[in-house]
């Protein structure tokens, strides 16, 4: 993205209210992160948006943050009919039965200790790459462990936000 504003970025600001908010509900499902960037419109730049999505992050309680989080489905099991999990997943789509059924077994007990799914941007990581991180991240307290989440779905949204500009454009 350039600092100056871009097609998608003028059409996002045009949208509808009702539209803009199923927009970026795509891209985050907290209700009050989407009503942040929403009453912020118009953005002057893509890096606007993008530091607007960083404040409201910042910003989520705990509730806003298990909103956000029931919008993502498991690493290794995408919902059937999502695109976006399953592009954003594709490190699992090529892995063996072997790390799939440890990738479920370390998914549920993640979820047992700390009551959501085990939440990472899987852009770019390979199978082995997500199984290492739960495995790291399930020692951690669920003090820290909210806020790598926070951080994790900071880095989805300027992804999903950034693919909202692109998409935009068409």
């Amino acid at each position: 993205m350039t600092s100056s504003t871009t097609p998608g970025l003028t059409r996002f600001n045009a949208l509808e209210e009702a539209a803009a908010t199923a927009a970026l509900h795509e891209a985050c499902a907290s209700s009050a992160w989407g009503s942040k960037l929403l009453a912020q419109r118009p953005y002057a730049t893509a890096e606007d948006l993008f530091a607007a999505s960083d404040a409201a992050m910042a910003e989520l309680t705990a509730d806003d943050l298990a909103e956000a989080m029931a919008g993502h489905p498991p690493i290794g099991r995408p919902k059937p009919g999502d695109p976006t999990s399953s592009r954003e997943q594709r490190g699992m789509a090529g892995a063996s039965e072997e790390l799939k059924t440890e990738m479920l077994e370390l998914n549920l007990a993640y979820q047992e200790k700390f009551g959501h799914v085990f939440l990472i941007c899987a852009t770019g990581r390979t199978g082995e790459q997500m199984r290492d991180a739960v495995k790291e991240r399930i020692g951690n307290s669920p003090e820290q462990e909210r806020e790598i989440v926070r951080a994790e779905l900071g880095k989805i949204n300027r992804i999903r936000l950034t693919r909202l500009l692109e998409e935009q454009t068409a």
